[in-house]
């Protein structure tokens, strides 16, 4: 009974508000943004993206971006110079250096080298090198194609990184992410075009993660990445709150939408848009988040496949579980953080920590959509920032030896939608300290990603302040055609 006279005192006061107080009524607006809704939820969903896009037949339908933040070490990693023993301890030459930029905390050491601390194999009937801290990738190194000469022309984390997901090194532009959301759209109504994952670290992590990361930049807000928080809730204030009655929510919801819609139609802000969408967003999210989560649908050998940290929710290889899941119901582009790749001192057990945390689940993941019919479809990145430089940091010959930061050379790999399989491209001079063969830009590598997507970067534009803006930028942005399939 107490129930049924709250939610009569609501409706009247509602009513009244909506109706004499503002001078409108309930009408057809609310009617059709709920039958909207109650289409989406029975209709077979079609992506909603611009309408002249994609420009050709796509590739890749999804993306997973497993992006290692911090700058791994592609001389521990991928990129095998066993010439280096020869050099232990000597400087490196200035013909090698070229004068080129250094970060503050090794400009005023020498730049004595410090050869690989791993072993490398070949792997596979591609004959891949890895470094013995990344067994797992051996299992699956005919899937991967790696490009050992990425470049970038920032030295330091955040402004490496944020060129590394937006094309700009000042914060302000939209990430990729926001980029493939804006033009494609997804087919799910029930969540966001593009997820956010961060790993829950066992120990606190001294590495910042920007939100502008996946920004949504002069693009509508609606755009940005949703984070999905690596705690008991992933979204806050998704419950209704204790005593609303559920279909007094939903009476609430198109109370508001009425408002904003008439505020929509005298100011034309798409802020206003926005808001309506992530009202209806945080309605459906209410039963589709909690489901996502649940994983006890998943078999034992998912389990196995992730190995046991995939247990431990927030973890790199449980969002790596989680991450399949949002492509299997039709999430356009889910990002993957992991925080701490910046290993200064200590490379021998920070570096190794790091793989630890990653190499069987990113391995795992490979396979679980190769095995489930999805590769084909989803591309697949792994990379961070920048990579690290050949010259030890701190004493080369110490346990407690590190490595700089270097943005000359570094390895990022991709795998599934559309990407040749079991390839290697691009060459490091003997010191993985330059570029010999095939150098490949940030640009170039946004480029190809959209190209994947079926978009072509020179026409994909979004006009701001007069100009029209594209992620490739205005300096030249080749396609790398040669890791095509």
């Amino acid at each position: 009974m107490n129930e049924q006279i709250q939610q009569r005192a609501f409706e009247i006061s509602r009513r009244y508000f909506l109706g004499r107080g503002a001078g409108v009524g309930l009408g057809a607006m609310a009617l059709g943004l709920l039958e909207s809704t109650l289409r989406a939820e029975t209709e077979k969903p079609k992506a909603i993206g611009l309408p002249d896009l994609p420009h050709k037949p796509p590739r890749a339908k999804n993306v997973i971006f497993l992006t290692q933040s911090g700058g791994p070490s592609q001389i521990e990693l991928f990129d095998d110079k066993p010439g280096l023993m020869k050099w232990a301890g000597k400087e490196l030459p200035e013909s090698v250096r070229r004068g080129q930029r250094l970060t503050t905390m090794t400009a005023n050491q020498k730049q004595l080298i410090m050869p690989s601390r791993t072993k490398f194999k070949r792997y596979g009937e591609s004959g891949a090198t890895l470094g013995e801290w990344l067994p797992y990738h051996g299992e699956v190194a005919d899937e991967l194609c790696f490009i050992k000469s990425m470049v970038t022309d920032q030295i330091n984390h955040a402004p490496a990184m944020t060129k590394y997901l937006t094309g700009h090194q000042l914060p302000g532009r939209p990430s990729i992410g926001a980029w493939s959301s804006y033009g494609l759209g997804s087919e799910n109504r029930n969540l966001p075009d593009y997820l956010v994952l961060i790993s829950k670290m066992k120990r606190p992590s001294d590495q910042p993660l920007y939100d502008h990361y996946w920004g949504s930049g002069f693009l509508p807000s609606r755009y940005q990445g949703v984070k999905l928080r690596n705690a008991k809730e992933p979204v806050l204030y998704l419950r209704d709150p204790d005593g609303l009655p559920r279909n007094v929510r939903r009476g609430m919801l198109n109370g508001i939408a009425e408002l904003n819609q008439m505020r929509l139609e005298q100011t034309g802000d798409p802020e206003i848009e926005t808001r309506v969408r992530q009202y209806e967003m945080a309605w459906r999210m209410q039963s589709s988040i909690p489901e996502l989560n649940d994983l006890s649908d998943e078999p034992e050998s998912t389990f196995e496949l992730y190995g046991p940290d995939s247990r431990r929710p927030g973890s790199y290889a449980a969002n790596c579980v989680l991450a399949r899941r949002l492509i299997e119901r039709g999430v356009r582009f889910v990002q993957l953080f992991h925080p701490d790749w910046d290993h200064h001192s200590r490379l021998g057990s920070w570096c190794v920590a790091r793989c630890r945390d990653t190499d069987q689940a990113s391995a795992a993941l490979v396979k679980d959509l190769k095995q489930r019919g999805l590769l084909d479809e989803t591309l697949v990145i792994w990379g961070g920032e920048f990579g690290r430089g050949v010259a030890g940091q701190g004493k080369w010959d110490s346990p407690e030896g590190g490595r700089d930061h270097h943005p000359r050379c570094f390895t990022t790999w991709l795998a599934g939608g559309g990407v040749k399989s079991g390839m290697t491209y691009g060459v490091t001079d003997e010191f993985s300290y330059n570029v010999a063969e095939n150098p490949v830009n940030v640009r170039d590598l946004h480029a190809t990603v959209l190209h994947l997507l079926g978009i072509d970067h020179e026409r994909f534009t979004f006009r701001h302040q007069g100009l029209d803006f594209r992620l490739t930028g205005v300096e030249p942005s080749n396609i790398i055609k040669e890791i095509l399939a």
